[in-house]
């Protein structure tokens, strides 16, 4: 048994029978639910890459003994055998956890992370049906869930786990309302501190992060939930409605590097850097041969890295959103077979048969997968690669072309 399951079933021990040290889990599993106090804790992203999109959970208290416990999802086990492989597949196994408030808040305060309450207006019967949840998840056999980053984690498990005790008011009023961004946007907006990281996870996307979303779908990421909780309504017990938000603070302000509202647009700079080589390979070719075969392997090498690393995510791996990538018609293996042709143009030499529909192959491919952005619907929204990738294929071809005519000249 690993040490976050034996974790795990301490902690679940210690709610359900009590401890000296630990009074109020007791009070937690047995008060009725009128002394229950449901808050939701937001807790905002942090410096480490894993900690951008923030962290949440359910507190309960017992407003009796003014003690309370944080229930969370966002626990991972780096012993657990075979993780790293794991990770690398998609199956990734996450934890419930459970620590007292106190506990939890001291260590995001001294992260610098920001720290938001919001006090919900349960029921009694809610609150009592909430915990009895929690406590069935906290058990060991129920807190290890599969990890997925947009629709499994520790955001929608607690949003999952409070439409739950509510009857389905949350998911119902959610769903009605439009998304803001996109799972890619959101995800941009976030990595935007770790700009290589960023742009690894936007080309290793595909067509799935760029679907519409609703409210429900956007609460992924804490502080989505943490902004859409204000807006559910739910009844008063008196024939009306009241929010389901009774209260809202912030505990402790944020002191580290906040992301951007918007996600950054990468069409600038990925078309610059496209248009650039574009241009250096065009006017190396005649002018410094050497120079235009070393670039040219190396565009030619790395297009053919990332198609092997898009095809192993689409057909070695459960990362779904990384399925059916266009960007595999710009950056696939097939590269690999063009670099002989670069070196065998920079010294003059006569071109192989197969080079010509080879490279005749990847302009095809590459006005296939501007085509595809432009048909109508959802798609992928990979226009910074095209901007980056068909410039450079363009003046690849122009330059072999150009170079096999100036062999012919030479015969």
């Amino acid at each position: 048994m690993s040490l976050l399951l034996r974790r795990s079933l301490a902690l679940f021990l210690l709610v359900l029978l009590g401890a000296i040290a630990l009074p109020a889990r007791a009070g937690i599993a047995d008060a009725p639910g009128d002394r229950l106090q449901v808050t939701v804790i937001t807790y905002g992203p942090g410096d480490t890459y894993w900690e951008r999109f923030g962290h949440i959970a359910i507190e309960l208290r017992d407003t009796r003994d003014g003690e309370a416990i944080s229930f969370n999802y966002g626990v991972f086990d780096f012993d657990e055998k075979g993780f790293l492989l794991n990770f690398a597949r998609g199956r990734m196994h996450y934890l419930m956890d459970a620590e007292p408030t106190d506990v939890d808040t001291a260590w995001y305060v001294q992260a610098g992370r920001s720290i938001t309450r919001q006090r919900l207006a349960f029921t009694p019967e809610q609150a009592a049906a909430l915990r009895d949840f929690l406590l069935w998840n906290l058990r060991p056999q129920n807190a290890r869930y599969d990890y997925d980053y947009y629709v499994d984690n520790c955001s929608t498990r607690v949003r999952d786990a409070l439409d739950r005790a509510l009857g389905g008011i949350l998911k119902a009023t959610l769903d009605a309302r439009p998304g803001g961004m996109t799972f890619r946007q959101q995800t941009d907006r976030l990595m935007s501190a770790q700009p290589w990281l960023m742009l690894l996870l936007d080309f290793g996307l595909g067509p799935y992060a760029d679907q519409p979303l609703t409210g429900w779908q956007e609460s992924f990421i804490p502080m989505v939930l943490q902004r859409e909780l204000r807006s559910v309504k739910v009844p008063d017990g008196r024939g009306g409605e009241q929010p389901l938000v009774v209260d809202e603070r912030e505990v402790s302000p944020n002191r580290v590097q906040a992301p951007p509202p918007q996600a950054p647009d990468l069409r600038g700079p990925l078309g610059l850097a496209g248009a650039t080589i574009a241009l250096l390979l065009a006017l190396a070719r005649r002018r410094a041969p050497v120079m235009f075969a070393i670039l040219g392997t190396l565009w030619l090498l790395l297009s053919g890295l990332a198609g092997l690393l898009m095809l192993g995510l689409w057909t070695l791996t459960t990362h779904h959103s990384a399925w059916a990538n266009a960007n595999l018609l710009l950056f696939n293996p097939f590269a690999f077979a063009l670099i002989p042709a670069v070196w065998r143009a920079a010294r003059l030499r006569p071109a192989r048969k197969w080079e010509d529909p080879l490279l005749i192959a990847q302009l095809l491919a590459g006005l296939v997968a501007l085509a595809l952005h432009l048909l109508p619907g959802v798609v992928q929204q990979n226009q910074p690669w095209l901007l980056l990738g068909l410039p450079v294929w363009l003046a690849l071809a122009w330059s072999l072309r150009a170079a096999r005519g100036a062999t012919t000249g030479v015969a």
